[in-house]
């Protein structure tokens, strides 16, 4: 309602200006419109007449009150033009913006009023056109004229912020007046016309930690040393308020939230002066044994913190490193742990901030130290070798029982337990060695030979008598000592060939030597002749001191004739201690060379036909050669006249099939076993025919007892150890060899000639004398013997 009252008393005091001013007021537009009536007449200079025409319009107002809210519409202003009578026929027209819709003219007497509430926030001036006609015809009496109506500006808006909320940072411990934020509100009423606009802040909420500028609204720190750990985040109210703070203003408010920034200005601080920590003797190194933590209150890079060991007894036994996630000190160990060398430790653990600010040094020092106490747990430990690995040495060929070496663990725990070894038998198959169980010491169980085997290596287990899981090995390399036992040898399988015209001196071949022992016992090589063949008129030795000799020739002349090889026995000895030899013989053939040294012929018989044929000799044999030819081809051309074979295969004359020989051999496809003139003329052969079978390599010997006596008379007994003999010889003949006889042919009218079904026939033939024909027939007689054997079982 005060509002009302205010808006009509400024419609009231303006209108009244207005209307004091208007009748002054003349427009320009209508100067050059018709004379008025009532117009005067001057003098001017030299008697000219002077007209001074009145102007056509009068205004009454230009100006409208925004937001009026009486019951009847607001008068504007009128219009009249001087040739207006009174008598009603001219009539006035308004157009433009707002004409007929807001602003509506009384045609008669020119009066303009707003029918509608304006908002100048909405629409500052509208602009009209007025014009007067002749109400009869509509004949414009006056030419068109235009004016602009203000809509005058009252407070009716109240600010208002950009945001209806702020956040902003600050850092902790600022100086007072550090600039935070700055809020902005606007009015929306005319910034020209009184102080609806004018804007002043104040802050409602936030004292006395902020302040802010009434004219800027810039926030600022109000108190020094603010933390943020004390308390991190401020809410803040900020009041914009017109008519330059006046009472009656408008305001409008907004919230700013306001948070301090950490800054590093608290050093890391342990909870406690000393940590008490423990860790098994069997731990390894890297196993983690505790963890200490510093506080610190900053967060962020200002609160990171660096953990060191500065001191203590456990610095070479321990190591302490950062957990960045957690922020602790996670103390790990550095090296292996002795329960019975050291019980404890102790270390002296420093925690430092990362990054420090110069600003805040004074607060400092930054870092904050404690006492890490260790103990050291003792652990069930398995024995321990006094060395990590043992080698031994041995000479071959030691007797067995010889001992190698002694090993020695001990039990590292308090309680000292006896130990026993033992070998792994997986790296000793051969079970070269043993060991004794109580005192460690490792014996040969047979001679060792360094040529077959020069190191062995094996390992060796300890464990303590109670406690058989705890278990300890070691490794144990045997070297085994060569000595002289082996003597040299040619490096190679060698044959020399001299030629007949060699000449004296000439070298034919280069020999050296090769000895299975140690360079100690083995090169350098002597070669020599033995002393009886010292003076060997054929050949002589050359050491050439380098573990090779050459062969040269002695005497010039060599005949294949006479002899076309020869065996030159050589002396090789070593240079071990003591030294050995051996006679190796080198075989020397004699060969036809052309007069540059080239081999041609080592043949003797290919030699001597060469030398001894003639002319007549090769004319002979020719012929011989020819008259065989002719033989053969006689015997065959015969042969095709003949009506009959020489041989019957006719079916009903099978006489000369049956071929009876006393041969064993291997079948019907044996065609190496046996000469197949046998069988087309058996009654003409006579004398012992050669098998062909292949021989065993081994010889058999016969068991002593066995063979009777020579002057023995007792030929039953003489027959049956014979018999014995050759029933258990393996060598003797006929030769086991591998047949095939399963193929037997095809179109044969006899059929199968096997008795091996025969056992399933009907026989009254008895065959239990198969028994004593001894083992060779023991097959054959349980075969046969199993008609019995059947009829006895049912």
């Amino acid at each position: 309602p005060k509002m009302k009252e205010d808006h009509c008393l400024h419609a009231a005091l303006l209108f009244l200006g207005v209307l004091c001013c208007s009748h002054g007021l003349t427009t320009e537009k209508l100067n050059h419109s018709r004379p008025s009536l009532h117009g005067h007449h001057e003098k001017g200079k030299e008697g000219q007449v002077l007209h001074r025409s009145k102007r056509g319009w009068v205004w009454n107002q230009f100006f409208v009150i925004e937001e009026y809210t009486g019951p009847d519409p607001v008068l504007v202003g009128r219009l009249h033009s001087d040739i207006d009578s009174g008598d009603g026929n001219i009539k006035y027209i308004l157009s433009g913006e707002g004409a007929g819709i807001i602003f509506v003219i009384d045609d008669k007497s020119g009066n303009i009023h707003a029918t509608k509430t304006l908002d100048r926030e909405e629409r500052a001036q509208y602009t009209l056109t007025a014009q007067a006609v002749d109400r009869n015809t509509n004949r414009p009496l006056e030419p068109p004229s235009e004016f602009i109506v203000k809509v005058q500006d009252i407070n009716d808006n109240p600010p208002e912020f950009l945001h209806e909320n702020y956040h902003a940072n600050v850092p902790e411990r600022s100086n007072v007046g550090t600039s935070v934020i700055q809020v902005t509100a606007s009015d929306a009423d005319d910034p020209t016309y009184g102080n609806s606009a004018k804007l002043v802040y104040s802050i409602l909420e936030g004292q006395p930690y902020f302040s802010v500028e009434a004219q800027t609204g810039i926030i600022r720190t109000a108190l020094p040393n603010m933390d943020r750990e004390a308390k991190e985040e401020y809410h803040v109210v900020i009041q914009a308020k017109d008519m330059g703070g006046h009472m009656g203003g408008l305001s409008g408010t907004t919230k700013v939230t306001i948070t301090l920034t950490d800054v590093n200005d608290n050093p890391p601080k342990f909870p406690q002066s000393v940590y008490q920590m423990s860790v098994s003797e069997a731990a390894v190194p890297g196993e983690e044994v505790g963890r200490v933590k510093a506080k610190d209150p900053d967060i962020g890079e200002n609160g990171l913190v660096a953990y060191s060991i500065i001191d203590g007894d456990g610095m070479d036994m321990f190591e302490i490193t950062t957990d960045y996630e957690t922020q602790e000190g996670v103390v790990k160990l550095k090296k292996t742990l002795d329960y019975e060398t050291k019980k404890s430790y102790s270390l002296k653990v420093e925690a430092a901030n990362v990054h420090i600010d110069p600003k805040f040094i004074s607060n400092g020092p930054f870092k904050d130290t404690v006492t890490v106490k260790i103990a050291v747990e003792d652990a069930d430990e398995p024995p321990v070798f006094l060395k990590p690995s043992y080698i031994f040495e041995v000479q071959e060929n030691a007797a067995s029982g010889t001992v190698v070496g002694k090993v020695h663990a001990k039990d590292p725990d308090a309680a000292n337990s006896a130990i026993r070894y033992s070998i792994d038998r997986h790296t000793d198959l051969e079970r070269y060695f043993v060991i004794n169980a109580e005192d460690g010491n490792i014996k040969t169980t047979k001679a060792l030979d360094r040529e077959e085997m020069a190191w062995h290596n094996i390992s060796v287990f300890a464990v303590e008598v109670h406690k058989q899981h705890q278990e300890a090995k070691v490794p144990v390399a045997i070297k085994v000592v060569d000595v002289n036992d082996n003597a040299p040898k040619f490096a190679a399988a060698y044959e020399a060939f001299v030629c007949e015209n060699a000449r004296s001196n000439q070298q034919f071949i280069t020999i050296s030597a090769d000895d299975k022992d140690d360079s100690a016992n083995g090169p350098r090589f002597i070669f020599s002749l033995p002393p009886e063949i010292i003076h060997n008129p054929n050949f002589t030795l050359r050491d050439n001191r380098d573990n090779t000799a050459s062969v040269l020739v002695r005497r010039e002349g060599f005949s294949r004739q006479k002899q076309d090889l020869y065996l030159l026995p050589i002396v090789i000895s070593d240079g071990g201690v003591p030294p050995l030899s051996s006679t190796n013989t080198l075989s020397i053939r004699v060969c036809g060379c052309d007069s540059g040294g080239s081999l041609l012929s080592c043949n003797a018989e290919a030699y001597i036909l060469n030398a001894g044929l003639s002319t007549g000799a090769l004319i002979a044999i020719l012929a011989c050669i020819v008259i065989l030819l002719v033989i053969v081809v006689l015997f065959v051309t015969l042969k095709r006249q003949k009506k009959e074979p020489l041989i019957v295969f006719e079916e009903e004359d099978v006489r000369e099939n049956i071929i009876t020989y006393d041969d064993e051999g291997g079948g019907e496809e044996d065609t190496e076993a046996f000469d197949i003139a046998t069988l087309q003329n058996p009654d003409g052969i006579n004398g012992f025919i050669p098998r062909k079978d292949i021989k065993p390599e081994y010889q058999y010997l016969p068991r002593p007892g066995l063979r009777p006596a020579p002057n023995s008379v007792d030929v039953d007994d003489f027959i049956n150890t014979r018999i014995q003999e050759a029933d258990n010889d393996p060598t003797a003949p006929p030769y086991d060899s591998i047949q095939i006889y399963g193929y037997e042919g095809r179109g044969s009218v006899a059929g199968s000639l096997s008795s091996l079904e025969s056992a399933t026939t009907d026989s009254d033939l008895d065959y239990d004398y198969l028994q004593n024909w001894g083992p060779r027939f023991k097959k054959l007689a349980d075969l046969y013997g199993s008609k019995d054997t059947f009829d006895d079982d049912s």
